[in-house]
């Protein structure tokens, strides 16, 4: 070719496959079959809402809409492709169909003039179709003037208005529109799409480089096919796991295997030197925490349900699932999402990154938490035993169960107000916390409904007062009886009550406020348990009620015992202790 002639420009990979038909989509079968019935049937209203994560296919489905509801010959719903008014909107010259980009059309004037434009009749097309991309960037103005509009729409015009933050739509807005969710796309959809397009293309790819970028898309298809350009302009054409792992910065399975390997071996040193190889290679930091809380993941999942995991496992990761209980992983998430919250108000990612490292290579207690030392602490009770409310229930024999719950009642350690070292000296220790039943039956045995409105009515408070994560886990929980020694709290997630019994500084807190602000003399020994175990620890408490009240003599001998006054008794002794709403009297 002579210097000079005139050269086609390349077009990206995301538009030059973008779905031409409702088939072409994926990973929105719901969206795509019912518009396709819509067409079909006839049931076209006036105004769509589509709302999705970016590069779900919102834009797309809305082109494709259009072209569909105007084509002179649709086939099941969908355009044909072949007639005059597709080639059109194909080529971007049909005028019936107006893109509007509201991030940078965002005023008054500009939705006055859709109003004005409204009231003429299609030039080419059946329907007029105005797509208003972003429209949350609207201004107040701009949506009470498209309000109007959409309140006495003329007969041959459609709206879709396409978003990724619906919440900042006005509801009068969201009203008179039919709405649409799309979701994330799903790493292995975003992988066939892909590995489609190479082989239509011809280009040579490596499949587990083609998993890398699926999930560095995270659910976004107009990402994937971004990444997957790049390699394919990086490799000549050919797509390879190296290229693939140096345009999305992430890290290879075999290095996250041996750094994951090293911290839960508590090897400090070689978890930091795989770090350093982490960092020579240039990867991005945030990227590297993102890929370990999906490796933790999928270590968490493979027990349960290995069809959800990723990644082909190797040797490193099976290894790993079997040795490790899931507590381990469950707190390693927890500590990896703290770190990514933190890299982003920084400059120097590297020193947070060896923090993260060192502090997940500490000794753990409670699968997961850093340990207490024994020259910190000399307090010991039974729950700071390791992994898991594995504390056996105490079981009731019907024959002695007055004996049994007095002495398991009498048993349960009482916690140090004031701990000491070996020294003699006072020393801070981590507040008194429990799950097993010995410890219910010991706050019930002395609960008052007066501590337990005290503790209640003070509770929003004292959540108030904790950080926002902090929050949000007592926000799935209630107080349910309290003494005053004791409080038993129930939470509704099993997985967030174990988290909560970790948490130090978050026990501290509790016990420290509730004591200041219900005045109390002394801190109260803190019992987690289930919303779903609850309802069994109260039966078995309270069915023991009626013996103790047989072992006081009658007031007078004379007089026969009958069986109504005990269950009364009973009744009114389960609402001292109980809030009155949660005791239901049942007749047998």
């Amino acid at each position: 070719m002579r210097k000079g002639s005139q050269v086609m420009a390349y077009q990206a990979l995301y538009r030059t496959w973008r779905p031409q038909k409702f088939s072409d989509m994926i990973g929105q079968e719901i969206v795509t079959k019912t518009l396709k019935n819509a067409i079909i049937t006839g049931q076209i209203t006036h105004a769509y809402l589509f709302n999705g994560p970016r590069g779900t296919g919102k834009t797309s489905a809305a082109k494709i809409f259009a072209k569909a509801i105007n084509c002179l010959h649709p086939v099941d719903g969908e355009p044909d492709g072949t007639c005059e008014i597709c080639q059109a909107a194909d080529n971007g010259t049909l005028g019936d169909i107006i893109e509007l980009d509201a991030a940078s059309n965002n005023g008054v004037d500009e939705i006055r003039e859709i109003r004005e434009d409204v009231t003429y009749a299609p030039t080419r097309a059946k329907y007029k179709v105005y797509i208003i991309d972003e429209v949350h960037m609207l201004s107040t103005g701009a949506f009470n003037a498209l309000l109007k509009t959409l309140e006495e729409p003329p007969a041959n015009v459609i709206f879709i208005l396409a978003t990724t933050e619906p919440q900042k739509i006005p509801a009068t807005i969201i009203s008179r529109t039919q709405r649409f969710d799309f979701k994330r796309i799903n790493a292995q959809s975003a992988y066939e799409r892909m590995v489609y397009i190479l082989n239509q293309r011809g280009n040579t790819y490596d499949e587990a480089a083609l998993k890398v970028i699926a999930n560095a898309a995270d659910g976004g298809m107009r990402d994937a096919l971004s990444i997957l350009d790049q390699a394919l302009s990086f490799g000549d054409g050919h797509v390879t796991l190296d290229n693939a792992l140096l345009v999305t910065g992430s890290v290879t399975q075999t290095l996250l295997g041996n750094y994951v390997e090293a911290v839960v071996n508590q090897d400090t040193k070689q978890g930091l030197a795989k770090l350093s190889e982490v960092l020579d290679e240039g990867k991005d930091a945030n990227r590297f925490v993102e890929d370990l809380i999906s490796y933790a993941r999928d270590l968490l999942l493979y027990t349960e349900a290995p069809e959800l995991v990723t990644l082909v496992p190797d040797e490193t990761f099976t290894q790993l699932a079997k040795d490790q209980s899931a507590n381990v992983w469950y707190n390693m998430i927890d500590t990896l999402n703290e770190t990514q919250q933190q890299l982003r108000f920084t400059n120097r990612p590297a020193i947070y990154l060896e923090v993260l490292t060192v502090k997940l290579s500490q000794p753990t207690s409670q699968g997961g938490s850093p340990s207490v030392s024994s020259a910190e602490v000399v307090h010991v009770t039974p729950v700071s035993q390791p992994v898991q409310p594995s504390v056996q229930p105490v079981t009731v024999k019907s024959s002695s169960a007055p004996e049994q719950l007095k002495t398991t009642v009498e048993d349960q350690p009482k916690p140090s107000p004031e701990p000491t070292a070996m020294n003699g000296q006072r020393s801070r220790v981590a507040p008194h916390v429990s799950d097993d039943q010995a410890a219910v039956f010991g706050v019930l045995s002395e609960a008052t409904r007066g501590d337990l409105d005290r503790i209640t009515s003070i509770w929003g408070d004292m959540i108030n007062m904790l950080p926002v994560p902090e929050q949000a886990m007592l926000n799935v929980s209630r107080p349910i009886a309290a003494s005053s020694n004791g409080l038993v709290v129930a939470f509704d997630f099993d997985v967030i009550r174990v988290n909560a019994m970790h948490k130090a500084d978050l026990l501290q807190t509790m016990v420290t406020q509730i004591r200041e602000l219900t005045q109390a003399q002394n801190e109260r020994q803190l019992i987690f348990i289930t919303t779903e175990s609850w309802p069994q620890l109260r039966a078995k408490f309270v069915a023991q009620l009626p013996k103790h009240k047989q072992q006081t003599p009658p007031v007078n001998p004379d007089v026969e015992e009958t069986d109504e006054p005990v269950e009364d008794n009973l009744v009114t002794e389960a609402k001292t202790i109980f809030d009155a709403a949660l005791v239901e009297e049942i007749d047998d």
